[in-house]
């Protein structure tokens, strides 16, 4: 053992000789061994920041005499490496050095793994530690479950999950918090709930894991749901909460909602939170509240390129073609480089404008000048570009040359033109293709009926009604979407389930002749049926939309702004008939049908009759 005075003194030169230069520091020959390793383990606990200065420890210590399977300077070395970020092949290459490393060491390995960009190894070294005999403690399960949920794989979770339980650690909130994110992300909203309900202990991870879980699914209602326990219970969100409940709102188009959650991230100071701020710009755009979204998005500190792109985007799909690309092009003069997602955007723009060159001009660009290989959904963009200019045929043939293979959206778009513009023959093709690739779609049975129904060939339409039926196929049903003091009405075609019914089917009867003082009439070229001229007009008027704006007209105030959220795609005589309410009542209408916005306004619409 070196005197105390030598002992402080050795170690002052070491610290400052090393840090300085690694390779010609040394020690005097008689330096014992456990002394050197201390110096080099303390060093290594200081090397916050550098990956050369670690491996220069490295190379120290292997000079003088430290072995490389020594498991304390392997473990210390295997800790830093991963604290450092550094290639996880560095890390494996000590740790297969080892000869018996602890849970401490495993652990570290895990992590890495699971907080680097390839967690697949994960599973092999868990499953080398069961080997070796090594018991996980508490930290190696919120790691290991971490990498698992990466990976997307639900039935490895599962066994995790049933080890963990044998092992008494399934209790513990850092594990329930990692299988709760797991299962979320995984999609299985059922399992994370459960998970969650089984918590006696529930921090704000557990409730932001389960609240985004079923936003993320497609569950929105339940997200909300249980924000409002999360209220009760007097947990304080943050900005991840923020994020997942205005997605939620998003989904359900619910932008009193939105609003509110708005007036809450106000008081709580989390407008400043980048993240929050493009999800509350993000569910402004999707509701329809483009001014909104605008406004959002003037008051935000810090403008990333999700900002502008999700800004850029709400533009586009609220049918205001020329005020995204004029977004678009202040993005560009503010030095920034649009993302792949930026330019579907501007496609998407191009496509619901009918600026053919302009648009084929922005993908050029894309590829040649930002060096965006193109994806589906641009080759996408380019086929509807194409389609809604009535370029039915050039649309064939540009999916033909593609160099990736079509999806069944595209060809779907296809079809979609072939059944507006007229071209059997293409929309036969287009079908089979269809067929071949999602054979139980039932809007394609709808496209392809239509399109037979628009050319009298009702033969032809029994026979897809016949094997819709053989096959099990379901129409999906129309339904239109209202909300109005915090709740939210849902009606369909010919609904009479409201207890105002009779006052709506009124209110309905009152609008028609009005419209047609002005000059309505109906278009019963879009009721695509064998029957009488009257039959078709009556079909036209109970159309769910039409019920819903006749019931936000009897309901609310007047010029109330209306908003209409509709599962499919809004019709030609709706379409005529909302312009005409818009002008002659006084009133905002915003329809968000299953593709677009239309923003109605004094007799017009932002999509100018192009969609």
């Amino acid at each position: 053992m070196l005197p105390k005075q030598i002992h402080s003194s050795l170690a002052h030169t070491v610290t400052a000789d090393l840090t300085q230069n690694p390779k010609t520091t040394s020690f005097p020959s008689q330096t014992p061994l456990p002394f050197i390793l201390q110096k080099c383990i303390a060093l290594l606990q200081s090397c916050a920041s550098s990956n050369s200065k670690l491996k220069q420890i490295h190379a120290f210590s292997i000079r003088h005499g430290v072995p490389l399977s020594n498991p304390d300077m392997g473990k210390h070395l295997i800790f830093t490496s991963v604290s450092l970020s550094s290639p996880m092949s560095y890390a494996h290459h000590i740790f297969s050095q080892i000869k018996h490393p602890n849970v401490f060491t495993w652990n570290t390995m895990i992590r890495g793994y699971a907080e680097s960009q390839n967690p697949m190894p994960v599973i092999q070294l868990y499953r080398q530690m069961r080997v070796s005999c090594i018991e996980p403690d508490t930290h190696t399960y919120p790691f290991l479950l971490k990498a698992v949920a990466k990976l997307l794989d639900v039935r490895e979770g599962e066994k995790v999950h049933c080890i963990a339980l044998r092992n008494g650690l399934e209790s513990l909130v850092f594990v329930k918090n990692a299988l709760l994110h797991l299962y979320a992300v995984c999609g299985q909203v059922e399992s994370a709930h459960k998970v969650f309900e089984s918590m006696s202990e529930r921090d704000l991870v557990a409730w932001n894991s389960v609240i985004n879980g079923f936003s993320l699914n497609g569950r929105p209602n339940e997200a909300l749901t249980i924000f409002r326990e999360m209220s009760l219970e007097g947990v304080v969100p943050d900005g991840f909460t923020m994020v997942s409940l205005l997605g939620a709102c998003a989904e359900l188009g619910a932008l009193a909602l939105g609003g509110r959650i708005h007036v809450y991230m106000v008081k709580l100071g989390l407008t400043r939170n980048a993240h929050a701020s493009n999800a509350l710009l993000d569910v402004y755009a999707k509701c329809g509240s483009i001014r909104e979204a605008q406004k959002v998005f003037g008051e935000m500190e810090e403008r990333s390129v999700v900002s502008w792109t999700a800004l850029v985007v709400g533009w586009a799909v609220n049918g205001f073609g020329k005020e995204a690309l004029e977004l678009f092009k202040e993005f560009k003069a503010e030095g920034l480089v649009p993302t792949e997602i930026t330019f579907v955007g501007v496609l998407y723009a191009f496509s619901h404008c009918g600026m053919v060159d302009e648009g084929f001009e922005y993908f050029r660009m894309m590829k040649e000048e930002y060096g965006i290989v193109p994806r589906i959904e641009h080759y996408g963009c380019m086929v509807d570009l194409l389609a809604r200019a009535g370029k039915v045929k050039e649309a064939y043939e540009y999916i033909k040359d593609m160099p990736v293979q079509p999806n069944a959206v595209i060809w779907r778009t296809l079809l979609g033109a072939c059944t507006i513009h007229g071209h059997s023959a293409l929309g036969e093709i287009a079908r089979g293709h269809i067929l071949r690739l999602e054979p139980r779609h039932s809007g394609d049975y709808v496209l392809i009926s239509n399109l037979y129904a628009s050319e009298r060939r009702w033969s032809d339409v029994q026979k897809v009604r016949r094997t819709m039926l053989s096959e099990g196929v379901k129409k999906t049903p129309g339904y239109s979407i209202v909300e109005l003091r915090n709740r939210a009405f849902e009606f369909t075609m010919g609904d009479r389930s409201h207890p105002l019914s009779d006052e709506i089917y009124a209110k309905l009867a009152e609008i028609t002749k009005v419209l047609k003082r002005e000059g309505y009439v109906p278009h019963t070229e879009n009721v695509l049926a064998d029957i009488e001229e009257e039959e078709k007009e009556n079909a036209l008027s109970y159309h769910s939309e039409k019920i819903a704006i006749a019931f936000m007209l009897l309901i609310t105030a007047p010029q109330t702004p209306i908003r209409v959220w509709k599962n499919l795609r809004v019709c030609a005589d709706c379409h005529l008939a909302f312009k005409l309410i818009s002008r002659v009542y006084d009133r905002v209408i915003v329809v968000r049908d299953r593709s677009r916005f239309h923003h109605f306004r004094d007799g017009s619409c932002s999509c100018s009759d192009y969609w």
